[in-house]
């Protein structure tokens, strides 16, 4: 829906794929990366793409583990903090 000269509405932020946005900008800033496209260009993902991810849009499976490894962390490692799953299966 445009909203003001082109301008549209942000959709409601997935709270799952915020939480993986979140865990790895803070992953990327613990290993000394201040600036998410320096990360990208040295891990040979696009720029632009990584900044998406961050910002906590969707992404494919083999994209992600391709962040992990260039975080250096195993699937196990990187949910271990900032996830809750308690709640995870509806009944």
């Amino acid at each position: 829906m445009d909203l003001f000269w082109g301008m549209k509405k942000k959709k409601q932020q997935d709270p799952e794929l915020q939480a993986v946005a979140e865990r790895i900008t803070e992953i990327r800033k613990q290993l000394g990366y201040t600036n998410y496209e320096y990360f990208a260009y040295e891990h040979n993902i696009p720029r632009a793409q990584y900044g998406r991810y961050e910002q906590g849009q969707d992404m494919r499976l083999s994209s992600f583990f391709k962040v992990l490894k260039a975080l250096g962390v195993n699937p196990i490692e990187f949910f271990s903090e900032g996830f809750d799953f308690d709640d995870w299966i509806e009944d």
